[in-house]
């Protein structure tokens, strides 16, 4: 082999190693048993608690604006940690996480989660995902390169089908109930049935605004697509993860004593380190109950570097936070809770 062919296979060699997240950092698991799933999800967990509305869609359409800047300062394979429902998919397809971790303080939000969970593990590309997420039957013409714009603007017109719906809320059941075996409640299985339904019902408009197809086409400042159903590498990040039990519900107030410091915990028992930690404005209720320092110090007990960053809807000037200056929504977790340590 000539010099020059060595040089361009270790060339490359190089940049194939650059390309792919690496795990080598953490010790976090490639996937999780259901048993050690539903074991996280559970031990973490407090008790059920109050919210005024049950949030199952994003309100935010400024979301996307924040990912530029995101993706530079984070690095793949480490840990998500964020709240709410599905806006939490797009950050995590922007940072490629190693594993997931979603709080919210009701348990309706784990109950969409585990929805969610069926749904990608269900269906094999986006088009199947958003027929059956709304229970309308895919049109045809949809392939892996239809932009996402276009992928809304063909189920738009397509009516809801109560067969389809019987037959995905069966399927949803099956893998959540008998496949992977969860033990949910009574009261649990009639939510999710609820939710499913709403999607159904309501099509694009399970929020009458923004609606699904508002947020899933909405862009960065630059104009760039950037929702977690773009493209079919997109949906997969968040797919893979899925399918690995690695997008993990847990039931938590950000000011509670429990569920961030039991996440810390284990993460920091697999030497991984956060990320990204998605807040939306749940700081602004932290604060108006008197719990801003309650969560700083459970925030300053995860495993954190010069990297981990807050996303947050705000800014943090004005009150919001624990600092002061923060960049396009995103600000430094170990700075801003040193204090807290």
């Amino acid at each position: 082999m000539t010099r020059l062919r060595i040089a361009t296979v270790a060339l490359v060699a190089a940049l194939t190693v650059l390309t792919v997240p690496s795990r080598a950092a953490s010790k976090l698991p490639a996937r999780l048993t259901d048993l050690e799933f539903w074991q996280l999800s559970n031990d973490s967990s407090e008790p059920d608690g109050y919210f005024r509305s049950d949030n199952l869609t994003s309100n935010e359409l400024g979301f996307l604006h924040v990912i530029p800047d995101l993706v530079t300062r984070t690095k793949p394979g480490e840990a998500y940690l964020g709240v709410g429902p599905e806006q939490n998919y797009t950050y995590m397809a922007a940072t490629k996480p190693a594993m997931a971790i979603i709080f919210d303080i009701r348990r309706g939000n784990l109950v969409l989660q585990l929805m969610y969970k069926a749904v990608f593990e269900l269906t094999k590309n986006r088009a199947e995902f958003v027929s059956m997420l709304f229970s309308r039957p895919r049109p045809d013409g949809l392939t892996a390169e239809t932009s996402v714009t276009d992928l809304f603007d063909a189920f738009r017109s397509v009516p809801r089908d109560d067969t389809l719906y019987e037959r995905n809320l069966n399927a949803i059941m099956d893998r959540l109930l008998r496949l992977h075996g969860m033990p949910l409640s009574g009261q649990e299985t009639n939510a999710l049935r609820q939710i499913y339904r709403t999607f159904s019902e309501r099509g694009y408009a399970v929020r009458y605004s923004p609606t699904y197809s508002d947020l899933m086409t909405a862009t960065d400042r630059s104009g760039a697509y950037r929702s977690y159903l773009t493209s079919e590498a997109a949906f997969n990040v968040v797919r893979n993860l899925e399918l690995a039990n690695l997008v993990v519900p847990v039931v938590g107030d950000f000011g509670g004593p429990k569920a961030i410091r039991a996440i810390a915990v284990y993460l920091k028992a697999h030497d991984a380190t956060v990320g990204a930690f998605y807040l939306s404005n749940v700081e602004q209720y932290l604060a108006q109950d008197g719990k801003m320092t309650a969560f700083c110090r459970s925030v300053a007990a995860l495993p954190l570097d010069a990297t981990s960053t807050f996303i947050r809807t705000t800014s943090g000037r004005g009150g919001v936070g624990f600092g002061g200056d923060f960049v396009s929504s995103l600000g430094s977790m170990r700075d801003e809770t040193l204090e807290c340590r």
